[in-house]
Formats: structure tokens, C-alpha cells, sequence
């Protein structure tokens, strides 16, 4: 058997598990390749989760490839299937229901699962997480006009939910834990602006506030707030961020970390493994130091360096990261990382609309928050691609 004739096992059928699929008979493999995913439905894009699809402006979750594209590329979907063990010395995983899969090489693009709030009333009906479709439309079920929804927690799942879910006519409470909105991702002035837009849209947003207890018979009915405050509830949201799931890779004795540990070219610790996505911890020349990144371009871009690893071709993969929000109207576009920033620079448009607001440490330029600005957005990119130095924001208008 030639070196591209063995089996391959995705494991993961999100992003970076269909991407890897996909790429990897791209870049020449020929033997079986079969792709494992919790979940009943194809590989579907998850952005849209925390935005139209809380709306309903979606019949369902768009998938990232057609069923036409698996069937043309003969990767074998195991929809609804979960790995529960990896045996690295008989290279098989082991499925729950007791089924074993035989791989000559395997992909973990396992992804991350939601943070889970652990306090009085948590398991009521009605309190809800945003990782699936299926709860995306468990929470579109109950959101009805006129109803209150409270959103714990200022980021961007937050902030998105909070946008599609006022649109609907909800009373929306959104608590923040610390002193601002977007805290850990972005500048006091980016946060001020998004605090603005929320606020003239009608979303309560109360700071230094977190729930310590959720009150009702069957269903929550009442959050307990650590000031005091009994807020109504007919539904609560909690988005207070993710963690990697690494579980797998880890009790199979593969080195992990903040996420499973993978190369420039996404090779774990076992020359037969690559990892993708969310749940790798990977290293980025462009950066200069290793992350975890929970982003759609992050799986794809990784996924496809992972699939040439596989193939025995190397195509590291160093990218810019970059993300996007959209809340109302709004579209923010992020370039680079903003971490270790010492200052910002702000431009702003005459009627306040647009902004941009530039991270500078040691005088180069780290990240661009770009909000309503798309060429500003590419310049960004341009900029950090080129190392620029923050003088070249004098130029920009």
C-alpha cells in the first residue's frame, strides 16, 4: 500500500473537519477517508448561530460543503457518531456505541465546547448556551416579543445574541461581569462604542453585575444578581467563552497544553496525528509565539495545512489572524492581535459612524479594530502583512 492509499479519520465535522476532508483528497490522497461528527446534520458554517439564525431568517444552518461535495470527493460522512478513545499502537478510535475504526493517519479537529455556569437554578428550563444549531433553535423557539431574555456575559456571542434578539422585540438585560463590554478583546474605545450602539437599540447593559442565582418552579422565571437586583426572566443566555476540547488527545497521550500540540504544519506528537481548529495550540511565525485561536479562517487555513502534512507535503501555516462581529447594522472587522498593545490610535468618520482604532506596541502597528470600515479593513491587513510602523497611520485618512 502506497503512503496516500491508507485510511484517514477526521474526527470532528465542523470547519476544520470538513475543510481537512475536502483538502486532503485535494492534495492527493486515494485511500478511504471518513469524517466523524457529533452532530446529526452536515458540516454546517456556525458564525451565522449567534446572528440571522436566532432571528430565523434561516430555514436551517448553511452547510460548508453540498452532500455533492463529500459524495464527489468519496469522503464517508459518520453523522451522529462520537469517538470516545484513540488506541495509538492499534490505530483505531473507538466509537461510543463500541465500534472501531481502523486509520493509518488521523485528524483531531475536536474543536471547544461552551463554558459552563455552575450556580443555583442552573439546570431550570429555559437557560441556554449558543454552540449548535440545536440551540440556536431552542433559543429562537422561546423568543417571543415582549418576552426578557438576560444575557450573562459582555463578548461577542453576547453582544451578537443580544443584537439579533432586541431585533426580535425581546427586553434584553445584558450582564457584564467586569467594568466594560468586549473587556478582554479590545480598547476601552472600542467598547464604548458598542456599549453606545447597544444602548440606543434599548439592551440594559449593567457592568460589575453577575448572576448568582436563577429562581423558578420548572423554568427559570428570575435571575438573583450579586448587587441585589431580581431581574425577570423568561429565558436566560449564558456565553462566558469556551474551553478546547483536548480530552481525547490528551488520555491518548498526546502532548496538549491550552489545546492539543501541534507544529507550524499542524503535527501533533504522534507522526500519524495532525490537529486542526479550535482545539489546536499552534505556533505562528508571523506572530512570533504559540495560541489557541477560536475563529473560522483559524480552522480552514490550518485545516488545509494539516491535510498537506498528511499527504507528506509540508505547507506551514503562519496566517493573520483576523474575525468579524456583526450586531445590528454594524459590521466590526479585526485584523491582527491586539495582545500586549501599549496604545491605540483612533480615527474616527465625521458623522461617528465609522471607527477605527489601531494597537501599537514598541511603535509598530499590532491590530486594527475596523468598525463600518472595510477599506480600512484591508489596509489593516496590508499594514500588519508589512511589519508597518505606526507611522504610516499618518498617511491614512
Amino acid at each position: 500500500m502506497s503512503r496516500l492509499d491508507g485510511t484517514c479519520v477526521v474526527v470532528g465535522a465542523s470547519h476544520a473537519g470538513a475543510q481537512l476532508a475536502i483538502s486532503l483528497r485535494r492534495e492527493g490522497w486515494t485511500g478511504p477517508i471518513q469524517l466523524v461528527g457529533e452532530e446529526s446534520t452536515l458540516p454546517y458554517q456556525r458564525p451565522p448561530l449567534s446572528k440571522s439564525a436566532l432571528q430565523g431568517a434561516e430555514s436551517g444552518p448553511a452547510p460548508i460543503y453540498s452532500p455533492e461535495a463529500y459524495e464527489k470527493s468519496g469522503i464517508s460522512l459518520m453523522p451522529g457518531a462520537r469517538v470516545r478513545e484513540i488506541d495509538r499502537v492499534q490505530q483505531h478510535v473507538v466509537l461510543d456505541d463500541g465500534r472501531r475504526l481502523g486509520y493509518d493517519k488521523l485528524a483531531l479537529c475536536t474543536g471547544a465546547r461552551v463554558r459552563k455556569l455552575q450556580l443555583p437554578g442552573h439546570a431550570l428550563a429555559g437557560v441556554h448556551y449558543l454552540r449548535t444549531a440545536a440551540d440556536a433553535l431552542g433559543i429562537r423557539a422561546q423568543a417571543r416579543a415582549g418576552r426578557h431574555v438576560v444575557i450573562v456575559g459582555g463578548g461577542y456571542i453576547g453582544l451578537e445574541a443580544a443584537a439579533a434578539l432586541r431585533q426580535l422585540g425581546l427586553q434584553v438585560t445584558l450582564l457584564v461581569q467586569g467594568a466594560r463590554v468586549l473587556e478582554r478583546v479590545s480598547a476601552a474605545e472600542v467598547s464604548a462604542y458598542f456599549a453606545r450602539l447597544h444602548a440606543a437599540q434599548g439592551v440594559d447593559i449593567r457592568t460589575h453585575v453577575r448572576p448568582v442565582e436563577l429562581r423558578g418552579g420548572r423554568r427559570v422565571e428570575q435571575v438573583l444578581c450579586s448587587d441585589g437586583c431580581l431581574l425577570a426572566a423568561d429565558l436566560v443566555l449564558i456565553g462566558i467563552g469556551v474551553q478546547p476540547n483536548l480530552e481525547l488527545a490528551r488520555d491518548a497521550g498526546l502532548a496538549v497544553g491550552d489545546g492539543i500540540l501541534v507544529d507550524n504544519c499542524a503535527r501533533t506528537s504522534d507522526p500519524n496525528i495532525v490537529a486542526a481548529g479550535d482545539c489546536a495550540f499552534h505556533p505562528n511565525g508571523l506572530l512570533g509565539y504559540s495560541l489557541r485561536l477560536e475563529s473560522v479562517p483559524n480552522a480552514t487555513e490550518q485545516a488545509r495545512s494539516a491535510a498537506a502534512s498528511l499527504c507528506g507535503l509540508r505547507k506551514p501555516y503562519s496566517a493573520l489572524p483576523w474575525f468579524w462581529s456583526d450586531q445590528y447594522d454594524c459590521r466590526l472587522q479585526i485584523a491582527g492581535l491586539n495582545r500586549g498593545y501599549q496604545r491605540v490610535v483612533v480615527q474616527d468618520d465625521a458623522a461617528g459612524r465609522a471607527r477605527v482604532v489601531w494597537y501599537i506596541k514598541d511603535e509598530r502597528i499590532l491590530a486594527a479594530d475596523c468598525i463600518n470600515s472595510p477599506k480600512q479593513f484591508i489596509r489593516a491587513k496590508k499594514l500588519l502583512a508589512e511589519g508597518a510602523s505606526a507611522q504610516a497611520l499618518a498617511e491614512i485618512g
